[in-house]
């Protein structure tokens, strides 16, 4: 089984060419912020997540949590680490340092969170529920509850979830019964079942601070009905201390497929107390917030396995003797076999583009929020709003391919436990399904997101993508393959998004809405290797790693952005076929 190495020279290069960090850095909102100091700290954070993180991940998947007398209990290696992750400050970075964080820009938060996500799915998911609780607090929590819930969010003394489902309301969040009764000094009393509450109960933070939507007297049935409140496991105390134990019991944890050490939780709420966030009945309008939060997140646990399941095919690639090649006297290691190197080549491009789009998206949410000009602000507010559900659902469907070919690359030993495949491409199943399934992400890009500004956003990202490509031309041989390839692709979008915006019947969208995202995806993957392998390309002839990212957006081009014109003519063929089978006929 391999190590896990950190690819902080791909993760810096990453900052630099797609995210622009320097220019983020320079925004007032960083004036404490010295770019200089981003290279040492993501250094420093790999060697920490190598060697203390990493180690785990084997042991939470075998240990996994586990439910004893209303009681959730960790694996003992989680308390050391976690401990370790607490006093380090690595989860911190991008907190605001007036409540105990370090004030870098998220997108370099990002950094940290991919490396945990690849040293351990499981583990991460604690801290990326936190940080999605954190976002949610600091854009619409009262004065009172962010001084009293911030800061021991950002350092992990405590942690955070979102508490939305329920038996019967999954997806459709606005059949939930869950009941919020005033007080009268302010408070709540909440009742009622949440089902799938990740990391809902636990035994590494002092207390867990749970966001809840439920149903306050007075509101219409739907989701305009639904309100937001805040529901500690623990009171607080005047002290800002965890004291009573509130109303919320941990009934069960599920039996999962994967990523065995996060506690999925079955909560009980039996008149808990709760605090309002925002107004009464305006609860998913502040629930969004951090559901789009955590759906970067999720994209970023599709980049995390990835990358780990192409470093452990890569190693064992080149240590497996297997076969012999046309040229070869004797069997060699099966690295030499171009199908062995056209599957790594996959992973590998497939993994770089993750990265570029899942940056680019954290750099607009980093501008959004700190650009000075208000135009700025509502370029990258929309450009975000664009990216969250292809950086979701893109991701995390090319990551599980990705985890799908790191067992293939292993042949029968990659379905084998010990190897460590098998655990990679059990745990990043569910990222396709949770945060919002990626048929929903695809949903919300056709009818949501394509007609943003009258379709000017869309058309302005393909804009982007067309420019380089005539950046490239001209340039060398090896570039204006990809330019060529890309500007082909990049047409296939246009028109495919000239139909879907054009279209009446909004059937002709729904059908076609996955196949567009994976296919728009797709074009965005390519987008960033180009736009890396430009910078390569002017940067260090000499240099063979820079060589590397050329090649690997080669390949991209040559063999993985031509399904996006399939895609296309897929995402506008339109519902009839799929209504064509009666109901009887199917199964």
């Amino acid at each position: 089984m391999a190590d896990y190495h950190a690819p902080v020279r791909d993760i810096l290069f990453t900052l630099d060419t797609i995210s622009d960090v320097s220019s983020i850095t320079e925004l007032p909102a960083f004036a404490d912020v010295d770019a200089e100091m981003i290279e040492p700290l993501v250094t420093e954070a790999a060697r920490f997540y190598e060697e203390v993180i990493a180690p785990t991940n084997v042991i939470g998947d075998l240990e996994g949590a586990k439910f004893e007398d209303g009681t959730v209990t960790m694996p003992k290696a989680f308390e050391g680490a976690w401990a370790k992750l607490r006093d380090a400050g690595w989860s911190s970075v991008a907190g605001s340092a007036a409540f105990g964080g370090g004030g870098f820009p998220k997108v370099v938060g990002q950094a940290m969170s991919e490396m945990m996500a690849s040293s351990n799915m499981a583990f991460s998911l604690c801290n990326m529920l936190t940080d999605s609780a954190i976002a949610l607090l600091e854009r619409h929590g009262t004065d009172e509850l962010r001084d009293i819930y911030l800061e021991n969010l950002i350092t992990g003394e405590w942690t955070g979830t979102m508490v939305l489902t329920e038996p019967e309301a999954g997806s459709d969040v606005g059949a939930l019964k869950t009941k919020a009764e005033p007080v009268g000094d302010g408070t709540y009393l909440l009742s009622g079942s949440k089902i799938f509450i990740t990391w809902g109960d636990h035994d590494l933070a002092d207390n867990v601070i749970h966001l809840v939507l439920a149903r306050a007297p007075g509101g219409p049935p739907g989701t305009r009905g639904i309100s937001l409140f805040l529901v500690p496991k623990f009171l607080v105390d005047d002290d800002g201390k965890p004291a009573e134990r509130n109303g919320v019991e941990t009934v069960s944890i599920e039996h999962k497929l994967g990523i065995h050490a996060s506690p999925t939780c079955v909560l009980s709420f039996n008149e808990a107390t709760g605090y309002l966030i925002g107004e009464e009945h305006r609860g998913m309008n502040y629930m969004f917030t951090m559901m789009n939060h955590s759906r970067l997140g999720v994209g970023l646990e599709g980049l995390g396995i990835a990358e780990r399941a192409y470093q452990g095919a890569a190693a064992y690639a080149k240590e497996r003797i297997q076969g012999r090649t046309p040229d070869a006297a004797e069997s060699d290691t099966i690295i030499g076999h171009a199908d062995v190197r056209r599957m790594l080549l996959t992973m590998k491009a497939y993994t770089e583009a993750m990265r570029g789009l899942l940056y680019d998206a954290t750099a607009a949410e980093d501008r959004m929020h700190a650009e000075t000009d208000e135009a700025k602000r509502a370029a990258a507010e929309a450009r975000l709003a664009l990216l969250t559900p292809i950086a979701k659902a893109w991701a995390t469907d090319r990551g599980v391919d990705v985890a799908s070919l790191g067992v293939q690359v292993h042949g029968g030993m990659g379905f084998i436990e010990e190897t460590g495949a098998a655990q990679h491409y059990r745990d990043i199943r569910i990222t396709p399904i949770y945060e919002g399934t990626n048929g929903i992400q695809a949903i919300d890009l056709v009818m949501r997101k394509l007609p943003l500004d009258n379709g000017a956003v869309i058309e302005g990202y393909l804009d982007e993508i067309d420019a380089t490509a005539k950046e490239l031309s001209g340039k060398s041989t090896e570039l204006d393959d990809i330019s060529v390839a890309l500007s082909r692709a990049t047409a296939s979008a246009r028109q495919a998004t000239a139909i879907l915006l054009m279209a009446e019947d909004p059937q002709l969208r729904l059908a076609g809405a996955t196949s567009y995202l994976d296919g728009l995806g797709t074009v965005a993957g390519g987008y960033y290797l180009a736009r890396q392998a430009a910078a390569a390309h002017d940067a260090s002839p000499a240099d063979e790693w820079l060589q590397a990212k050329i090649t690997t957006a080669r390949f991209y081009a040559a063999n993985l952005l031509p399904d996006a014109r399939g895609k296309f003519e897929a995402a506008v063929a339109g519902p009839d076929l799929l209504y064509a089978v009666a109901d009887e006929y199917i199964g």
